[in-house]
């Protein structure tokens, strides 16, 4: 089953999903870019991981005693039993989840020089104070003092967007485009839910020209191939963050258009 929005799909922020969404859409933009850059460059999948603070639920236990006893050995040491007593209180550590990230990196064949890198962002990209945020705020200030060309991809509608000198334009989705040899100009691509995907420019090294990237064919393509139409339950309240009314009333004719509610 095809997804029901022509462009970005709000329900794939969903936390259950996002994370499987993104790696398939690192690797889509792989694919989809390897032909048309071979043989000069090649497209390389760049994995990292970090973590992320998690509540676990403990699982119901049998009551016990407070204090227990315990034989320590046969033969305890000082020729007696030792009565050792369990902790009179307990707590909770934080526990920490891995959370694998994922960026295109275009890099020329010959040298393995880095010519572009695309970034996927996600929620903890985003979130300040954050370990991810304040190492992608580094990374992406190396990136932009280097002679690489940065994508960066916003799907995600919550969380802070990474600092632009100028506002960024009040739209759900954005994609913004850094090419070298233009610094401190930034090509920016608002995107609506309500629209399609236009195909965006890859930069490589002058002259050679741009490949083109079908954001939204990558999209549509992992959604089919992953599934996730078994994953959503299209009847539910709108997806979270809110979205604004005007998107609602959308939303709700478009999944009514298709036959979904």
């Amino acid at each position: 089953m095809s997804s029901p929005f022509p462009g970005m799909n709000p329900y794939l922020e969903h936390p259950n999903i996002w994370e499987d969404f993104h790696a398939n859409l690192a690797t889509e933009i792989q694919s989809q870019l390897s032909p048309r850059l071979r043989p000069r460059y090649f497209a390389a999948l760049i994995p990292r991981v970090t973590y992320e603070e998690v509540t676990i639920e403990e699982k119901p236990r049998s009551i016990k005693p407070d204090v227990s006893v315990y034989q320590v050995s046969d033969q305890p040491l000082g020729g007696g039993a030792v009565a050792i007593a369990s902790a009179p209180v307990t707590g909770r550590i934080v526990m920490e989840l891995p959370v694998n990230l994922y960026t295109v990196e275009v890099h020329e064949t010959d040298t393995g020089t880095l010519v572009t890198a695309i970034e996927i962002l996600s929620p903890v990209n985003k979130r300040p104070n954050h370990e991810a945020y304040e190492d992608y705020q580094q990374k992406r200030r190396a990136l932009l003092r280097s002679a690489a060309h940065l994508m960066e991809i916003d799907l995600l509608r919550g969380g802070r967007r990474p600092p632009l000198e100028t506002p960024w334009p009040d739209s759900p989705y954005v994609v913004s485009l850094s090419r070298s040899e233009r610094r401190p100009k930034v090509e920016i691509w608002p995107l609506r839910i309500q629209d399609a995907i236009p195909i965006m420019p890859v930069p490589l090294r002058v002259p050679d020209p741009d490949v083109p990237l079908d954001l939204g064919h990558a999209i549509q393509t992992i959604y089919d191939r992953a599934a996730y139409d078994m994953r959503i339950d299209y009847s539910r309240l709108p997806p979270k963050p809110d979205l604004a009314p005007e998107e609602v009333e959308w939303l709700d004719a478009q999944l009514r258009s298709v036959g979904i509610r």
